[in-house]
């Protein structure tokens, strides 16, 4: 009996402390900041031909594009232009 009663208990204790882990949950980021972006994206990394995006950008690869993005949704929509 107080090997179940043991059990019971480690199982408990084991299943607080995964609930205690979990991560909150990320904020959803709006569609005018994927759209505003999405477009500084677009701007910083123009297509090798005009009008054909499978062309490839003429500057970075697709890790830079993504970095970039990924910055400017952590600052809101605001990227400095490197231009200082």
């Amino acid at each position: 009996m107080f090997v179940r009663l043991k059990f019971a208990a480690a199982a408990l204790g084991v299943i607080c402390l995964a609930g205690a882990t979990v991560p909150d949950r990320a904020s959803a980021i709006t569609a005018e900041l994927a759209r505003t972006c999405k477009a500084l994206t677009s701007k910083e990394f123009p297509p090798r031909k005009p009008g054909n995006p499978a062309a490839g950008s003429s500057k970075g690869s697709g890790r830079d594009q993504q970095a970039f993005f990924d910055k400017c949704i952590a600052n809101n929509g605001k990227v400095d232009d490197g231009s200082k």
